[in-house]
């Protein structure tokens, strides 16, 4: 699942805090990356080989560690586009949204009054979200309808066992 709850409580503090993160699905694993990286640069390196020991080599290779470069850019780019942080303990709510090119949207509320639905008439299917009476935000419009299900299913029992 592209979500992960931590528990950002202190050891043998006693008390309830949880950090969940959550985050656009990714197809590439980071060890998938470090092998696209390396055959990309092995497969752009074998061709060179015919040239070594001349100056064409030397005409050849800012091109091939730019496309190297270029790719590389490009994934760790797209891995670091959007994500969400939701902080939670027993008197704040804290969700930080971060998405590439705007500032974090930050919302701050008391858990004991958020209450949570998924909305079938939503941008998405099964749309996530999360009001306190006041204000209405979405969470998770990235995951796909059964994470958003799995996640709602968690957050629910997280604030229920805040509550007491």
């Amino acid at each position: 699942m592209p979500y992960a709850w931590h528990d950002a409580a202190p050891e043998n503090s006693g008390a309830a805090c949880f950090r969940l993160e959550v985050w656009p699905h990714r197809s590439l694993s980071r060890k998938g990356f470090v092998w696209v990286i390396g055959l990309t640069a092995t497969g752009l390196a074998l061709p060179l080989l015919a040239v070594v020991g001349s100056k064409v080599l030397w005409g050849l290779l800012p091109f091939a560690a730019l496309a190297v470069w270029g790719l590389w850019q490009g994934i760790v780019r797209s891995y670091g586009t959007a994500r969400e942080v939701m902080l939670l303990d027993r008197d704040r709510l804290i969700l930080t949204r971060s998405d590439p090119g705007r500032p974090d949207r930050i919302w701050q509320t008391n858990p004991y009054w958020v209450r949570l639905a998924l909305r079938q008439n939503g941008p998405v299917e099964d749309y996530l979200v999360l009001t306190d009476g006041k204000r209405e935000v979405e969470l998770g419009a990235f995951l796909a309808p059964e994470e958003r299900m799995a996640l709602r299913n968690d957050l629910a029992r997280r604030l229920e066992a805040l509550r007491g």
